[in-house]
């Protein structure tokens, strides 16, 4: 911060948002836009965010599910589905390109085969611990291969753990996503456990960052350790490079956006949401989840049940033959803006979505926030 004093005011030097550096990969802006399925951010959302200087993520979670042929031969349908929108967005954009596997998803090892094949710059696994991925993957391809690996964790617990797992192949992650419990979609935390402070965001980085910390000094490189959950705002980036995260990942705020993916029908609820709208679910997966209270929601919690045939099995955790409704199906019917037989997953913010706007509008609203909660920061200092 510069002080003039011949015009008596304040200025400040460019305070730019630093890059994310994830292995040999440079994000201009250390935003990364989180993978939501069901087609909810796939090429068009992903491609907007990388021409900007973000990393777009393309989810997988039932990215097949729109193919002709998804009830016969899902695991195809899933890969070529996956296929074409990892090349459509290099049509699109020059950026960081990455992809969102949930390792409960049974054809996870496909999806994240084809992924590499396809050429992502960078592969996010959650929805379980990803510890066999050096089996999968020769751990020569992980160390030397152009796609970053990077698990998404919701403790130190299970950083620790996936890293011990891999350094027995020699190879160790190439970053960290640590996401709290306001996240939208499924959650990785029991329901008591939402609303607990010693399961804040805040915590969860430190704690990931002191778990990481001494296997960055045995490999000799960095782990970067990216925050999700919750961060809404150019402050809330800002608090947390502060904490000593190395980017942040949101994805409730891009549903806002023009680009994304989803049915304006599918936007819409978001900027018609208040905030006792946005509820906890029982996931038929055997998760909690966080999402926006609807009729169709409501009827299931009254008991109803919305028929349906399982060909396929998509999730491992789901019990199919005691579910209520078939999760999958729901959320593309959702995606596609058919809410009554379907609904929205949001995170804890999403009724702070009030307006539709473009991906690199809201990029550059999130850089000057960034800069004001910065210099504000410095004349607190």
């Amino acid at each position: 911060m510069n002080i003039d004093n011949t015009e008596g005011k304040i200025k400040m030097d460019e305070q730019s948002l630093p890059e994310l550096h994830i292995g040999k990969l440079t994000a201009r802006l250390p935003i990364i836009q989180g993978g939501m399925g069901v087609g909810v951010s796939l090429s068009g959302l992903a491609s907007a965010v990388a021409n900007t200087g973000g990393i777009g993520v393309i989810a997988t979670a039932g990215i097949g599910m729109l193919e002709p042929d998804f009830n016969r031969h899902f695991r195809e349908a899933n890969a070529r589905a996956l296929k074409r929108e990892i090349q459509l967005a290099r049509t699109k954009s020059s950026g960081i390109i990455g992809v969102n596997i949930m390792i409960a998803l049974s054809d996870h090892e496909s999806l994240l085969l084809t992924a590499l094949d396809a050429g992502a710059d960078m592969v996010f696994m959650g929805a379980g611990l990803p510890l066999k991925i050096p089996q999968i993957i020769t751990p020569e391809r992980l160390r030397e291969g152009s796609t970053r690996i990077v698990p998404i964790v919701s403790s130190g617990r299970a950083a620790n753990l996936i890293c011990r797992s891999w350094l027995k192949q020699n190879c160790l992650p190439d970053a960290f996503v640590v996401e709290g419990p306001m996240a939208g979609g499924h959650l990785g935390f029991k329901k008591v456990q939402l609303t607990d402070p010693a399961f804040a965001l805040e915590h969860l980085v430190t704690d990931v960052i002191t778990a990481v910390q001494p296997f960055e000094q045995q490999a000799g490189r960095a782990i970067p350790v990216i925050a999700a959950g919750g961060i809404f705002t150019g402050a809330d980036i800002f608090k947390f490079l502060q904490l000593g995260a190395r980017g942040v990942q949101m994805a409730t705020r891009f549903v806002g956006t023009h680009e994304c993916d989803a049915d304006i029908r599918f936007k819409k609820a978001y900027l018609n949401t208040r905030e006792q709208d946005i509820i906890i679910i029982d996931s038929p997966v055997g998760l909690p989840g966080r999402a926006i209270r609807n009729t169709f929601l409501q009827d299931v919690s009254a008991g109803e049940k919305k028929p349906f045939k399982c060909p396929w099995k998509c999730l491992r955790t789901c019990d199919f033959r005691e579910a209520p409704y078939c999760i999958g199906m729901a959320l593309t019917n959702a995606k596609q803006g058919f809410l009554e037989d379907g609904f929205v997953f949001a995170g804890a913010n999403a009724w702070r979505v009030n307006e539709i706007v473009s991906v690199k509008e809201l990029m550059d609203n999130l850089v000057l926030e960034y800069k004001t909660a910065s210099l504000a920061e410095e004349v607190l200092v």
